[in-house]
C-alpha cells in the first residue's frame, strides 16, 4: 500500500430519503437515518444519524431536527453536506488521520432527478470533501447489487421502493430502456399510517411511531397465511389529550396505506406497457425483481404477482441492494464506466 492509497479512500454512497449506507473497502461502514440535529443558538451540529433519529420530534426549541432529503433529493443543502461530512467522518473515527482524507465518490441518484437537483447532489459530494463525484441510477445499482449483468442485451426490470421515491426500470445493455419514478415509497406508508390512526381512532402518532408500525405490523395485503401478532401503539387521544394504547392489526396497515400501495402497481403496469415487446419477452421469462427497504412489506410481492401475472423475486437483503451495486461499481470502475454520470 502506498502512502498515496493510506489517505485516500475511495466510498460509495446511498443516499437516501429515510437512510444513508456508505461502503468502504468493499465493507458497509455507515448505516444511519438521513436525519441531522441542530443547536439553532449556536448553529452547529448535535447529532447524526441514528442519534440524532432518538431526538426526532422530542425536541425544543434550541434544537432542531432536520432530514434534508425529500423524496429522494436535497432539500436543504446546508444540512445534507452536514450530514454527508459527519458520516464520512465515522469511517474514520478510529483512524487518527495527519490530513483529511480525499476521496473520490459513487452517489446513487432516482433516475426521475432533474440536472438542478443532480448538481446539488455533486455540489453538496464535492464540498464534503470529495475530489471526483460520479453518480449512478439507483435502478441500475440495484441491478448490480443483485447481480444482473446489466451489460447483457436480455431485459431486467427493478422496483427499487426506497423511502421518498419508487423506481421501476427496465435494464438491459447497461442502460434504463424505460422506467417510471415516483414520489410514492416509505415515507408515504407512514403518512398514511399516521393519517389513519388520527381518522379511524382520534389517536395522534408520531412519525416514529408510523415508521414502526410500518415495519412491526405493515401489510400490502388484508390478508396473510402468517400474519404478524397485533402491535401495541402509543399515542395522544385527540379528544381527551392523555395518552393512551391501541391495538392495531396488520389487516388494518394494509388498509391504510391500500392507496399507496395501488399507486406503485400502476407504475409499474405503465413501465411493463411501454417496454419494447422483446424486452417484455424477457421479462415474462425473467420476473420482476424487488428492492429496498418497500420490499420487506409482507405480501407486496403477491400483490404485485397478482396483478402483473409475473414472478417477483425479492432480493436477499434489498435494503442494501442499492449501495452493494454502487460499491461494485467503484471497485469495477471501468467496466461500469458507461452508467455513471459526472
Amino acid at each position: 500500500m502506498g502512502i498515496f492509497d493510506f489517505f485516500s479512500s475511495d466510498i460509495a454512497i446511498d443516499l437516501g430519503t429515510a437512510n444513508t449506507l456508505i461502503i468502504s473497502k468493499g465493507e458497509v461502514v455507515v448505516d444511519e437515518p438521513s436525519i441531522i440535529a441542530i443547536d439553532k443558538s449556536k448553529n452547529k451540529v448535535l447529532a447524526i444519524g441514528a442519534e440524532a433519529m432518538q431526538m426526532h420530534e422530542k425536541t425544543h426549541e434550541s434544537i432542531k431536527t432536520i432530514r434534508p432529503l425529500k423524496d429522494g433529493v436535497i432539500a436543504d443543502f446546508q444540512a445534507a453536506e452536514s450530514m454527508i461530512r459527519g458520516m464520512i467522518k465515522m469511517i474514520d473515527k478510529d483512524k487518527k488521520r495527519l490530513f483529511p482524507a480525499s476521496h473520490r465518490m459513487i452517489i446513487c441518484i432516482p433516475s426521475g432527478i432533474t440536472e438542478v437537483e443532480k448538481r446539488a447532489v455533486r455540489d453538496s459530494a464535492e464540498h464534503a470533501g470529495a475530489k471526483e463525484v460520479f453518480m449512478i441510477h439507483e435502478p441500475i445499482a440495484a441491478a448490480i447489487g443483485i447481480g444482473i449483468d446489466i451489460e447483457r442485451p436480455d431485459g431486467s426490470m427493478i422496483v427499487d421502493i426506497g423511502g421518498g421515491t419508487t423506481e421501476i426500470a427496465v435494464i438491459a445493455l447497461s442502460g434504463i430502456v424505460c422506467d417510471q419514478s415516483i414520489r410514492v415509497a416509505g415515507d408515504a406508508f407512514n403518512k398514511d399510517i399516521l393519517d389513519y390512526m388520527r381518522r379511524q381512532h382520534n389517536l395522534l402518532i408520531g412519525e416514529r411511531t408510523a415508521e414502526k408500525v410500518k415495519i412491526q405490523v405493515g401489510s400490502a395485503l388484508t390478508e396473510l397465511d402468517e400474519g404478524p401478532e397485533d402491535f401495541d401503539i402509543r399515542g395522544r387521544d385527540l379528544m381527551t389529550g392523555i395518552p393512551k394504547v391501541i391495538k392495531l392489526s396488520y389487516s388494518e396497515v394494509a388498509f391504510a396505506i391500500d392507496k399507496s400501495v395501488s399507486k406503485i402497481e400502476e407504475a409499474v403496469l405503465k413501465a411493463l406497457e411501454i417496454a419494447p415487446p422483446e424486452l417484455s419477452a424477457d421479462i415474462y421469462d425473467n420476473g420482476i425483481y424487488l428492492t429496498g427497504g418497500g420490499a420487506l412489506l409482507r405480501g407486496l410481492d403477491k400483490r404485485l404477482g397478482m396483478k402483473t401475472k409475473l414472478p417477483i423475486h425479492i432480493a436477499e437483503d434489498p435494503l442494501k441492494a442499492v449501495v452493494r451495486g454502487t460499491g461494485k461499481a467503484l471497485k469495477e470502475l471501468e467496466r461500469y464506466r458507461a452508467v455513471l454520470m459526472q
